[in-house]
């Protein structure tokens, strides 16, 4: 059975403020502002890498034909940007030892 670490931006600037003194109501101002610094990256088709951490970067999936499942129809499924993260060798490193 797999668990499921749900983190919201809430607690990672709380966990910010707690590790960084001096941080402390600007914590969520800086979070905020790294995702959305990635996400406007990604937007522009640019790729973000953190080391030790690992790659988000933007794919192209094409349109593709579909089935309604309510109705059984079929539909066209418009082509889409999707966000994917690569983790980096550190990162993998880290869950698979012992």
């Amino acid at each position: 059975m797999t668990t499921m670490f749900i983190i919201n931006q809430n607690d990672l600037a709380k966990k910010v403020r707690e590790e960084c003194t001096g941080a402390g109501d600007a914590a969520k101002d800086i979070v905020q502002d790294i995702f959305a610094d990635i996400a406007g990256s990604l937007k522009e088709g640019k790729t973000v890498s953190i080391n030790g951490f690992g790659k988000f970067e933007v794919r192209q999936r094409s349109a593709r034909s579909g089935i309604n499942p309510a109705t059984k129809e079929k539909i066209t499924i418009e082509a889409i940007k999707a966000p994917v993260f690569r983790p980096g060798k550190a990162f993998k490193d880290k869950l698979n030892k012992d």
